[in-house]
């Protein structure tokens, strides 16, 4: 055989034999069938190449693809081993198992790309479950401060005391530590409403056994927190303060009475109402009868924060109604008119706009009280009787008292009108008046103590709320004209009308008209 031919064998044998390490490489390295067969479609074109490519070329080139090969291979064994050990560490931490993946073999791009997304996602879980770790017990030592407790289970010692790194942050660990805030927090809030209840029972005795406010300041360090030490010296207190009203019985159940009086308006309970808590009465001050009013004001006290919003809704009616009647009252007050400053016409919005609001708050308290009686199947009292009950009764009583002085001023003016009819009305000082005309000045003439003129002794005085005309009271001129002879009406006696100076009112109301003072030229009536 000549040498070419056995050189051309062997070239032969030597690809043969790199082709079939190639595959071994692609094997080894985990190359799907699909690549293998492109690769393998890139080698054949290497050879069929133009240009004749040597073998050698080829050797060299095939040579450079292995060390390639190889070189990923180490990379990727290498990333694989780095991401098993932060798997192990994170999945130790965090308690969870191991990420399933095999270790001998090498691992493809897409094996390497789920991995590291999976210890990407256990470094976030980490730092969520760690941060809410560290927010937990820092709450957790506070709230272990304010009870004064001291860890007392090794789960607590391994929260508060061990490294935070240390802390193991299993699911299971965190819902227990969630488990023992709660625990803790409840604590803390029973303590907190144990020491609310103990100051509002020392403020109430202090107020009953009336403690001077020296002594008050000196437990002032202990009225605010909840500790344990804070609730122990409550406790002291209000042993010292009970055992204190046991000796001044009679002053607390007096203070306690006027408390229940206090709750009795507020309620706008009645006076049978009143005397039906018969120990409000006793004078055995004993302690049964404290007793007996505790409970009383504990019930009394509870009664009012159920119908709060109605009694103040109530009590807000009432101080309108007040206020509506003072305005009544003043409006029907001549002297209102002489007012300085625009207080008359403030008045009058306050009262027009009363008269618009309480039918308004009348309507909106009888929807609720309803509302009420029907939620409670009982029927809501006021001063003894049903509050729109009530509230009718007062309208009715306002109306009759409206009318009873509407009566008693028309006798009053039917009892002056016939007064002056008979005597002519007292002279009086002249006022000034808005729409009167000013008197005009000159010599008032007595009617009964001095004669009249000729001219003067048959007029007529025409009164200005008729037309009946009214001679004068005094002595009529003798027919024959002579000389006027002085009389008196009373023969001698005081008139009438000089007791009655300055008695009438500048306003009569008459048949609805208003009688002001009258002046005629030269006459004052």
């Amino acid at each position: 055989m000549r040498r070419s031919e056995v050189l051309a064998e062997e070239s032969i044998v030597c690809l043969q034999k790199a082709l079939n390490h190639l595959r071994e490489i692609w094997e080894l390295i985990g190359i799907p069938e699909d690549q293998r067969l492109q690769r393998t479609e890139v080698v054949k074109k290497h050879i069929k190449e133009e240009g004749e490519t040597t073998i050698l070329q080829l050797e060299k080139d095939l040579r450079t693809q292995v060390e390639l090969m190889r070189k990923q291979k180490k990379e990727r064994k290498q990333e694989l081993r780095l991401l098993q050990e932060q798997d192990q560490e994170l999945c130790e931490v965090l308690c969870m198992a191991h990420y399933d993946i095999d270790s001998t073999s090498v691992p493809s791009l897409e094996e390497l790309s789920q991995f590291r997304q999976h210890v990407a996602s256990l470094r976030e879980t980490k730092a969520s479950r760690h941060e809410e770790f560290v927010n937990i017990k820092r709450q957790i030592i506070l709230c272990m401060e304010e009870l004064d407790h001291t860890p007392d289970t090794s789960f607590e010692r391994d929260v508060v005391c061990e490294d935070e790194d240390a802390f193991c942050l299993s699911l299971e660990n965190i819902a227990t530590l969630q488990k023992l805030l709660r625990q803790l927090e409840m604590r803390k809030s029973q303590n907190e409403a144990v020491c609310e209840g103990l100051r509002a029972q020392i403020r109430e005795l202090w107020d009953r056994l009336q403690i001077p406010e020296e002594e008050r300041e000196a437990v002032a360090t202990v009225m605010t927190g909840s500790k344990a030490k804070v609730r122990k010296a409550l406790q002291l207190e209000v042993d010292r303060l009970e055992e204190l009203k046991m000796q001044n019985m009679k002053k607390v159940i007096e203070a306690i009475r006027v408390e229940l009086a206090q709750y009795w308006d507020q309620c706008f309970y009645s006076q049978e109402q009143r005397q039906a808590f018969a120990p409000y009465y006793a004078e055995d001050y004993t302690e049964n009868l404290l007793q007996l009013h505790d409970a009383e004001i504990v019930r009394l006290r509870n009664y009012y924060e159920v119908h709060k919003e109605l009694f103040e809704g109530v009590q807000k009616w009432e101080e309108s109604w007040r206020l509506f009647l003072e305005f009544e009252r003043k409006a029907s007050d001549p002297s209102r008119f002489t007012n300085r400053g625009g207080n008359l016409l403030k008045e009058e919005k306050q009262r027009a706009k009363l008269q618009k609001t309480l039918p308004k708050l009348e309507e909106e308290l009888k929807a609720r009280i309803e509302m009420w009686e029907q939620e409670h199947s009982k029927a809501f009292v006021v001063n003894g009787q049903k509050f729109m009950e009530y509230v009718m009764e007062q309208w009715e009583m306002h109306r009759l008292e409206k009318e009873r002085a509407k009566q008693e001023r028309q006798l009053k003016n039917k009892k002056q009108t016939e007064t002056e009819m008979l005597y002519g009305s007292a002279p009086r000082t002249p006022n000034k008046r808005r729409g009167l005309a000013p008197n005009t000045p000159g010599k008032v003439r007595k009617l009964n103590t001095t004669t009249m003129s000729n001219a003067t002794a048959n007029s007529s005085i025409r009164p200005v709320f008729g037309g009946t005309v009214y001679r004068s009271p005094v002595s009529r001129l003798p027919p024959s004209g002579s000389k006027p002879v002085t009389t008196s009406t009373c023969s001698g006696k005081k008139t009438p009308r000089a007791g009655r100076h300055g008695a009438n009112k500048e306003n009569l109301e008459l048949n609805g008209s208003i009688l002001s003072a009258r002046t005629f030229k030269g006459f004052q009536i």
